[in-house]
């Protein structure tokens, strides 16, 4: 009795805390937001408290493989596979983490806003995080321009780099010092697009980018593969019940711009 009670104490721990996380991934389905971060984090959070909350019969079915040329084979393919990912995993998180902020020490830079999700002709909370974000900046940097980058969406009534400008004029920031880039439709586009009216209007070729901390990573990752060259950042906040879905996310998203580059 004693052994099994300090069992389920051991195992109390990992089954509480993946509970917890599964209920992080769960709660962002409730608002539309279903993207590869959660669907993830909903599959690893249920075999985490599975295994858990069942390792005595695990670990038996385990001991039985193990017995197996073919099952210890399997056993050691998995266990490398499992370190492999918590090593890459804690590696990425780490870059992430040091990309948090990285604010410019010069004002000769241009400030580049990445879109987000425009609510009718209003931007979402975490555009507006990042609006809000620049704006800071901007009213502390008057010499500094700033392009809005972002498409229209198919289901957005305007564009999000005309929402953002509307919102930083209301804000009291001055039309000429905002430019549009309204043709993007991801984070490469918005680099991409955003590098050619940098180049075409002669704005300084050092570059600020303000987007959410968790995204700051891969976007500097894209904009080196771009060739800019000095890449500063202004991180906005995010949501702390969004940010295991969209940071479980950024793992996929950084490997597949190391591994292909776009």
């Amino acid at each position: 009795m004693i052994q099994f009670i300090q069992g389920l104490g051991v195992r109390a721990v990992p089954a509480l805390i993946s509970f917890v996380m599964l209920l992080f991934f769960i709660i962002p389905l409730f608002v539309g937001i279903v993207n590869l971060g959660n669907i993830a984090g909903i599959l690893l959070s249920s075999v985490i408290l599975a295994f858990s909350l069942f390792y005595n019969s695990v670990s038996d079915y385990i001991s039985k493989l193990w017995e197996f040329p073919l099952g210890k084979a399997g056993i050691l393919l998995a266990s490398f596979i499992i370190v492999s990912g918590i090593i890459i995993t804690v590696t990425i998180s780490v870059f992430m983490l040091k990309s948090l902020s990285d604010k410019p020490e010069s004002n000769n830079t241009t400030v580049i806003v990445l879109g987000c999700q425009v609510k009718e002709t209003r931007p979402s909370l975490m555009l507006k995080r990042r609006l809000d974000a620049a704006f800071e900046y901007l009213s502390e940097n008057d010499n500094v321009n700033v392009i809005v980058s972002g498409g229209k969406g198919s289901d957005e009534k305007i564009s999000e780099a005309q929402c953002m400008k509307e919102y930083l004029i209301d804000k009291g920031i001055q039309g000429e010092r905002i430019i549009m880039e309204d043709k993007s439709s991801s984070t490469y586009e918005n680099l991409k697009f955003s590098k050619q009216i940098i180049e075409k209007r002669n704005l300084p070729a050092d570059i600020t980018i303000v987007t959410d901390g968790y995204h700051q990573l891969r976007a500097e990752m894209i904009a080196k593969s771009l060739d800019y060259k000095n890449i500063s950042n202004i991180s906005a906040p995010t949501s702390p019940w969004l940010v295991p879905t969209y940071w479980l996310r950024e793992w996929f998203g950084v490997s597949y711009q190391y591994l292909f580059g776009k």
